[in-house]
């Protein structure tokens, strides 16, 4: 094969000419690829270098790349291009040349057996795909005859070389068929034939692994090997003695992270479920590993525990339901229930000394779910059993929700103060959801603590304890309806009595205020209790966020049995303005719920008190939103038009205007109607004249509450066209000095995409350039602005199937956001929005996967991209991991940190504790 240069191969190989790909000039390409300073250079060698790959002289120049005289750089470019005409392009092949082609890839993986491993695994995944396409009819025992050619005896390679050839060969083989273009009827035949073939690949991996004399790479790629074949949801009972082996090759600590990834790709199969039996026996060796997990806690070695975790987890996580069901087995997995109760409660404060508990939460709504699942009877015994294992998880997620030591916290990078916060956010939702077990009860365990906390005169109580415990109230407070508890009394009498010395604590204490502003509007007379530390807190700008929105809570609940207090409310509210010590969004609130405080009072008060609040202040005209009826807003609608068409340049009145009409929209709702035609034209004007954030924002109300409605989809529809238009054109004249406009149009896009999709069906939106346009977005040095484009396209990619131009371009250009999803990933973007980013590959697995599985191996093919740190064979177990996770998004975001780290060098670093 090597010989004939009329090997049949793709048609249309680019612009260059196919005399140009010869042998000699690939190598030049390459070396420019590699070594040339200039960027333009590198594309440019880039682009002919995959040309070539596709081009017929490929099956020619491919071989003669492989020589032995050539480095590694050069032979690998050979085999991937051999990979590609053999998956690409298998009809161009002649069947007679199918054994030819299968022996010369057999002697080129022997050959590199002793040579270089990233060039070995090409040829193997070359192979694997040469496999695939020939089975099962051209190729019945694939498997049975790789492990029987790799074990003979006259090859000239050592056998430990031809071992571990044969296991990568092994490996590559079902992730290439996970990734392969094969039909859907030939990847049905496939799957069975390697289901068969299994018995021929299992016994050999026990044998190794078992094997005392076996030396430890071996074992690691037997690990490797195994969990690669579970992913095609291999019966569990049959990989039983696999996984005993994976436990027991724990205790190397060489071998411990190949052996962990083994066994919770093996327990967390789907199918796993109906191998009751077999996930019985697994509890005990689960169970097994506590003593080395507490081991690893005691010496502070955060990978140890992180992976037992992750093992207890998936068994839990994944098969509660089925463990449950074995009622006279509820001994052993409440045992494996404390084990994660364990880790849930593992010391130190996460993220900075442990990243592990959080991956137990999700565990517990799992497990609650299940139980309450279950028919009265069979709910009430558990109930009986997990009541108090829940009122114990209540108590390590508060200990776990504390602050660390002022001292200690001051030490801690904005990264991981984030990371500390989301993962108080998770607890707290935890919280909620744990209050459906144990409901009121829960309240009353949370009181009686806090009330001997703050009674107790035997030891001085730390802040951190109580605000931890008022956390927990306010979690609950916020999302159940606690008028009828009988313990917010003695709350609200309790909270006066904190000695609050601490920001965090005061922060705390005012949002707690807030969870409860309903009770206090049906028990006014507690209002006084409380109302003191709120304005207090008002003038501390530290607690602007906490003060003013808790204010804003009182003010609309309880309304009513405010006006005794309006003088003093009004008095400190208006100092607080003339001193400037909150931000204009914090104003904002505040004069919201001066408004709704007003709302209330006599006309001759309000008069009074709107004089001295308004005078200074445009944006004040907001507050009339709040509680203004309709039919007069239409009345002022006028007026605010008049105003406009004098002061139409004037971006402070234009954002003015947008504030009131946005209040206006979210207070009155259905009840705005009549004026969205009215709304809709004068946003369009405003826009067209200057483009604000605060008018995109404005739209997006309005296609949220109204776009669904056919009588006001017209106007809608039209306005989001203008506005799209306009925003297109501020793209082409650079929009790098307008973040807030480009953050605020791709919220905008989002959620027409969320609301109504039908919006991206009108023929003048061109979804192309807003889909480039969101792709630029992603290189913004704006967290935000990156946010809300990563949050347009894990909107739009699910609807690719559904709204036809949404699909066409991705077809056309998703490649391209692959590709900025990859930059930013490789080093371009802040770690801390790496988990946007995995959402957005998470979306392109779940919805567009044939063409990812595409993409990603050609967009990681450059040496250097994305990051010169990685090797190939790093930018292979990436995209196999990826292309294998469509379930999991966690795990997909696990990944790309993980990713991320090795692409900036700091993979085993102390800076890996960031995360």
């Amino acid at each position: 094969m090597e010989r004939r240069e009329e090997q049949p191969g793709a048609a249309g190989a680019g612009a260059a000419p196919a005399l140009d790909f010869t042998v000699e000039n690939v190598e030049k390409a390459l070396h420019q690829l590699y070594y040339d300073p200039n960027i333009e250079n590198k594309n440019l060698a880039q682009k002919w270098l995959m040309q070539a790959q596709v081009s017929p002289q490929a099956w020619h120049f491919s071989w003669q790349l492989l020589q032995p005289d050539k480095v590694p750089e050069i032979q690998y470019f050979g085999a991937s291009a051999l990979h590609i005409k053999i998956s690409r392009y298998w009809s161009d092949i002649p069947t007679d040349q199918y054994e030819s082609l299968k022996a010369q890839l057999f002697t080129q993986i022997t050959h590199f057996a002793s040579g270089s491993k990233i060039v070995l695994t090409r040829l193997c995944v070359a192979l694997a795909s040469l496999a695939l396409s020939m089975m099962p009819d051209a190729w019945p025992c694939a498997v049975a005859d790789m492990v029987r050619l790799f074990q003979a005896e006259d090859s000239p390679v050592d056998g430990q070389g031809r071992c571990l050839a044969l296991l990568e060969l092994l490996t590559v083989l079902p992730e290439e068929f996970q990734t392969s273009r094969l039909p859907q009827y030939r990847k049905g035949l496939v799957r069975a034939s390697l289901a068969v073939e299994c018995g021929a690949v299992f016994p050999l991996l026990e044998q190794l692994l078992q094997q005392p004399s076996s030396p430890s790479c071996v074992r690691q790629k037997v690990l490797k090997c195994f969990s690669s074949w579970v992913q095609l949801e291999v019966p569990l009972q049959d990989c039983e003695a696999l996984i005993q082996a994976a436990f027991a090759a724990l205790q190397d600590s060489e071998l411990f992270d190949s052996s962990v990834e083994a066994i919770v790709n093996a327990i967390s199969q789907p199918d796993a479920q109906r191998y009751v039996n077999t996930l019985l026996k697994l509890i005990p060796l689960v169970l097994g590993l506590q003593d080395q997990l507490r081991q690893a806690v005691q010496n502070g070695d955060m990978e140890t525990s992180h992976g037992i975790c992750r093992i207890a987890v998936a068994l839990g996580e994944n098969h509660s339901r089925a463990l449950l069901d074995q009622v006279e087995h509820w001994q052993s997995f409440l045992a494996l229930v404390n084990m994660i109760m364990f880790c849930t409660g593992i010391p130190g404060h996460y993220p900075v000394n442990e990243t592990t508990s959080s991956l137990t939460l999700t565990f517990w709504y799992t497990l609650q779910d299940d139980i309450l699942s279950f028919e009265a009877e069979k709910q009430a015994v558990y109930q009986q059993v997990y009541r108090p294992v829940y009122f114990q998880l209540v108590d390590v997620l508060l200990h776990k929700a504390q602050f660390p030591s002022d001292e200690e916290y001051g030490f801690w990078s904005s990264d991981e103060k984030e990371q500390f916060r989301i993962y108080r956010v998770d607890i707290s939702d935890t919280l909620m959801y744990v209050y459906e077990m144990l409901g009121a009860e829960l309240l009353s365990n949370l009181y009686d603590k806090l009330g001997r906390l703050l009674t107790s005169s035997e030891e001085p109580y730390s802040w951190q304890h109580t605000e931890a415990l008022l956390y927990g109230f306010q979690s609950i407070a916020e999302t159940i309806d606690v008028n009828y508890s009988d313990v917010v009394p003695g709350l609200i009498g309790l909270i006066p009595r904190i000695s609050i010395s601490n920001v965090q604590l005061a922060d705390t204490v005012m949002f707690t205020i807030g969870a409860l502003s309903e009770w206090l509007a049906d028990h006014p007379v507690m209002i006084n209790s409380v109302l003191p530390l709120v304005l207090h807190a008002l003038g501390n700008p530290e607690l602007s966020v906490s003060s003013v929105s808790t204010l804003k809570k009182i003010c609309r609940e309880c309304k009513y049995d405010l006006p005794p207090y309006a003088a003093n409310i009004v008095a400190v509210s208006q100092d607080v303005l003339m001193k400037q010590i909150h931000k204009t969004s914090q104003c904002m609130w505040l004069m919201q719920a001066l408004g709704f405080l007003l709302s209330a009072l006599q006309v001759e008060e309000i008069l009074k008190n709107l004089h001295s609040l308004i005078s200074p202040y445009i944006q004040q005209l907001e507050k009339l939103a709040e509680e203004i009826v309709v039919v007069v807003l239409q009345q002022v609608f006028q007026l605010i038009q008049k105003v406009l068409s004098k002061w139409l340049n004037d971006a402070q009145v234009v954002e003015a205007v947008c504030a009131i009409f946005e209040k206006s929209v979210k207070t009155l709702l259905d009840d705005f109607a009549p004026m969205v035609p009215q709304l809709c034209e004068m946003l369009g004007r405003m826009y067209s004249t200057i483009p604000q954030a605060s008018a995109l924002d404005l739209t997006r109300q309005l296609v949220h509450i109204f776009a669904h409605e056919p009588a006001h989809f017209p106007p809608i529809e039209a306005l989001f066209l203008l506005v799209t238009s306009v925003t297109l054109t501020l793209f082409q004249q650079g929009p790098r000095d307008h973040p807030d406009i480009v953050d605020s149009f791709m919220q905008l896009l989002a959620q027409a995409l969320k609301r109504k999709p039908d919006l991206f069906l009108c023929e003048r939106l061109d979804v192309k350039a807003v889909f480039q346009c969101a792709v630029l977005a992603l290189k913004f040095p704006e967290a935000p602005t990156v946010k809300a484009s990563c949050g347009f396209f894990t909107e739009l990619l699910p609807r690719c199937g559904e709204v036809e131009p949404v699909g066409k371009v991705v077809q056309e250009d998703g490649r391209m956001l692959l590709v900025a999803v990859l930059e930013a990933i490789g080093g371009q973007a802040s770690r801390s929005l790496m988990d946007c980013f995995a959402d957005i590959l998470f979306a392109l697995n779940k919805h567009c996967f044939r063409l990812l599985s595409m993409w990603i191996k050609e967009a990681l093919q450059p040496p250097g991209f994305p990051s010169a740190r990685l090797s190939p064979e790093q930018k292979d177990t990436f995209s196999q991991q990826i292309l294998r996770e469509r379930v999991n998004k966690r795990r997909v975001k696990e990944m790309v940190k993980e990713f991320t780290l090795l692409c900036r060098g700091l993979h085993g670093t102390d800076y890996t504790a960031d995360y």
